[in-house]
């Protein structure tokens, strides 16, 4: 067995680390919380998925102390992803981690990333940037690279300094001309060090980055085949060695789409503690689990069906982990479109219970990559609107020490 991990996933948070979170408080839903009662109770289930377009109002039963533990939640925050050079549609979205090494780079950590899949011409599969979003102020440019690469959801950060980016490049930006891409590594200046190709990587869509601080694991889905595989690393102060690959997981839905490029398994989540690997087919319209993920020398098929909804999923996309342990997915509105459900975010428990959804856009096809951190008093959650080219981000402050 290897050393525990820290797991990263859609966006860089931490499911052991949401799991203990969890124990006190839940942020984005009405359940389970018994053991609250009065104004804490009202507090916590102001969910990341109300507070985008209303607040809280509770009676405070003791003065506040703190500046910093104000009552009201914070109001959305809206960035534009779109850099100097024009690229839109943003896709991939991870927060930098407490522990990962800035050395003399511009990032921060709590800094949010973006990855752009489409250029100035709108071209799917030609975007070539990646966006940092500080605490404040506009998006700047953190990573340039060669057209064409079509940066997609598949995105990732290691405590070593790396960011690990997947990319789908087109000619055109149709399917037709789609390539099998790679997984790109880039330290913590902005600079490309490394290219991965391999027959395990054709066309990564999405990607779950589990980093071990010597090794890493990285899950990802392929748009060309419909299979997730997983690449094994050891990772160095000088960059990352691939040891092994297999095909974990396949038979998803996956061809090529006029309107999206792909429609293909996308999402995933890693559970470490549980040896789980969550996958949402945007054309199965489901999420299914892949059980002892990380050790598997076997292909699992599909994995086990853990939650269809045709009320509330539209095409399963982006998924990440919220502090309560559930499930969040956006929808591509590609699949079982409902105009009255446009650019949903769906929560759900991964017993396969739907709880709550959040609209992005008022328009379809809004929603996408998505991504939870947690901090002692805080949950930040940041979700891109691809039809605004916008990242938006909401942060609910939260009493963890009961006063």
């Amino acid at each position: 067995m290897r050393p525990r991990a820290e797991s990263f996933y859609s966006g860089g948070s931490d499911v052991r680390n949401h799991e203990s979170l969890t124990k006190r408080v839940a942020i984005a839903t009405t359940h389970g919380w018994e053991h609250w009662s009065g104004w804490r109770r009202a507090l916590m289930a102001a969910s990341l998925m109300a507070i985008a377009s209303g607040f809280c109002v509770a009676q405070a039963q003791e003065p506040q102390s703190d500046a910093d533990d104000a009552f009201l939640p914070s109001p959305v925050r809206s960035v534009s992803t779109v850099p100097k050079n024009g690229d839109v549609n943003p896709y991939g979205v991870v927060f930098v981690p407490n522990n990962f090494n800035t050395s003399a780079g511009p990032l921060q950590h709590g800094d949010i990333l973006v990855s752009n899949f489409n250029n100035a011409k709108n071209l799917q599969g030609t975007g070539t940037t990646i966006v940092r979003i500080g605490k404040s102020g506009p998006a700047t440019v953190f990573f340039q690279g060669k057209a064409p690469l079509g940066l997609s959801t598949a995105l990732g950060t290691l405590r070593a300094g790396f960011i690990v980016a997947g990319n789908s490049p087109t000619m055109d930006g149709s399917s037709a001309t789609a390539t099998a891409g790679s997984l790109l590594v880039i330290n913590n200046k902005g600079k490309l060090i490394q290219t991965f190709k391999s027959p395990w990587i054709q066309g990564p869509w999405d990607m779950a980055l589990v980093d071990g601080g010597s090794w890493a694991k990285a899950f990802i889905t392929n748009d060309l085949n419909g299979t997730v595989s997983r690449l094994d690393f050891n990772v160095s102060a000088s960059g990352l060695t691939l040891m092994s690959a297999k095909t974990i997981a396949s038979g998803y839905v996956h061809r090529g789409d006029p309107v999206t490029l792909f429609v293909s398994p996308t999402g995933l989540v890693y559970n470490s503690r549980l040896d789980v690997l969550y996958v949402a087919s945007t054309g199965d319209n489901a999420v299914f689990a892949v059980r002892n993920a990380a050790e598997r020398t076997t292909d699992a098929g599909m994995g086990n069906l853990i939650y269809m909804d045709n009320v509330h999923l539209h095409g399963a996309l982006g998924m990440t982990m919220a502090p309560n342990g559930h499930l969040l997915v956006s929808n591509n509105d590609g699949i079982n479109p409902d105009p009255k459900q446009p650019s949903e975010i769906v929560e759900f428990t991964v017993a396969g219970q739907f709880v709550k959804q959040l609209s992005v856009d008022p328009a379809q096809g809004g929603s996408f990559g998505l991504a939870v951190r947690s901090n002692p008093d805080t949950a930040v959650f940041a979700a891109v609107d691809d039809n605004t080219a916008t990242l938006l981000i909401w942060t609910l402050n939260v009493n963890l020490d009961g006063r």
